[in-house]
């Protein structure tokens, strides 16, 4: 493993502990009860699943190079979707709206945060253009990719939230996770690629 790669497995382990403590206060707000010490298997097993992740992509890419960043792309990733179900969730709780108009504006501002976040972990790590010299013009695209996103979430969450709507026997904050994860993976490729051949 040389150097390069051996940084990534250490950003993946960090990436895996923040993911492991930011689960714990999320599983409460989706209707998953668990005991304290559920809970810290819960967090152990996501942050020992990260450097896994890494792991295993970077065997797989003595065959498919883009793995690597691929990998990097779904760590980050997956660091951004917990920011953004955590927004999303303490904007739930605070105000206990789950569905509606609101429930879009929550998702809009919880996938704001999640962008501002990523950015830097896109810029920096992923795609490691933090010397490219793009400046303001690759934040704006990076911006504009990211508002089409922000379209797409929108859209994907408050279609299943509130048009196909909570199915019997489910609590309407649950399904609003629901949403919000459905729309993470319709948007999932779109970011990849766009911030690869349009960003950086």
């Amino acid at each position: 493993m040389n150097q390069s790669a051996r940084q990534d497995l250490r950003i993946s382990i960090f990436v895996g502990i923040i993911a492991g403590i930011l689960i714990i206060p999320i599983l409460p707000n989706i209707g998953l009860r668990f005991s304290p010490a559920e809970k810290i298997l819960v967090a152990f097993g996501l942050m020992a699943f990260t450097p896994l992740g890494y792991l295993f992509s970077y065997w797989l890419s003595k065959w498919f190079p883009l793995m690597i960043q691929f990998i990097r792309f779904g760590i980050t990733g997956g660091l951004n979707g917990l920011i953004y179900l955590g927004v999303l969730n303490l904007l739930i709780n605070a105000t206990k709206i789950a569905a509606g108009l609101y429930y879009s504006l929550f998702v809009s501002i919880a996938v704001i945060v999640a962008i501002v976040n990523s950015y830097f972990w896109h810029k920096y790590w992923v795609f490691r253009a933090g010397e490219s010299g793009g400046g303001n013009r690759e934040f704006i695209k990076f911006v504009l990719v990211n508002l089409v996103s922000l379209g797409i979430s929108v859209g994907v969450a408050s279609f299943v939230v509130n048009v196909i709507g909570a199915p019997i026997g489910i609590s309407e904050s649950l399904w609003a996770n629901v949403g919000a994860v459905s729309a993470v993976f319709v948007t999932l490729f779109w970011n990849f690629f766009g911030s690869k051949y349009v960003v950086f």
